[in-house]
């Protein structure tokens, strides 16, 4: 009796861990513009630094977000940066209302123009709000760039205005309740 009592919560446990796992596997980040694992377009190129891109923000769609959102956040980061460990951060846009599925190419313009109404740029580690394409340095390995959309379970971050994309990016993991993520890689030899 007592094991036929333990077999049922560990079955109930696994199935409930099964089910979200499935929900959060239903939650995809796509993109015309970069393929999952594929190099990124000189088009979505950071323009200086040595880099000569034209610095527009690829396409992004997503699906399947969980039934609770109540907005989303982008991060942008380059984990391969060769900052002693913090990598870099090439965009940060919080507050997206939950009805948004899509931002289109060029929506990470540094003046907040092309994003949905509400949602914010906070400044990246170029020192400016907006997109920041990739500039690796040259002749590093190609480095992974993780574009992560965030469901969060509230429609706007106590964040402010002049927040560093560190402690936006805390507020978001303290309010996600999924994440999709595209990861597209961009090297320079010269």
């Amino acid at each position: 009796m007592i094991c036929n009592a333990v077999f049922l919560r560990v079955f109930a446990l696994v199935a409930t861990f099964s089910i979200a796992g499935a929900a959060e596997a239903q939650f995809k980040l796509t993109s015309p513009d970069i393929k999952p694992g594929g190099a990124i377009l000189d088009e979505q190129l950071f323009n200086g630094f040595g880099c000569s891109g034209k610095n527009v923000s690829p396409a992004l769609k997503w699906s399947g977000a969980p039934k609770d959102t109540k907005g989303f956040a982008l991060l942008v980061h380059d984990p391969d940066a060769p900052t002693g460990g913090a990598g870099w951060w090439h965009w940060v846009l919080i507050n997206i209302p939950a009805a948004t599925t899509e931002l289109p190419k060029g929506a990470g313009k540094n003046d907040g123009s092309a994003v949905p109404s509400g949602a914010i740029s906070i400044a990246t580690d170029f020192g400016t709000p907006g997109y920041g394409g990739p500039c690796p340095p040259a002749g590093d390995k190609p480095h992974r760039y993780n574009f992560t959309l965030y469901a969060l379970k509230v429609d706007k971050l106590d964040v402010p205005k002049d927040a560093r994309a560190s402690l936006a990016g805390f507020m978001v993991n303290a309010n996600a309740i999924g994440k999709a993520t595209l990861t597209g890689k961009y090297g320079r030899s010269k």
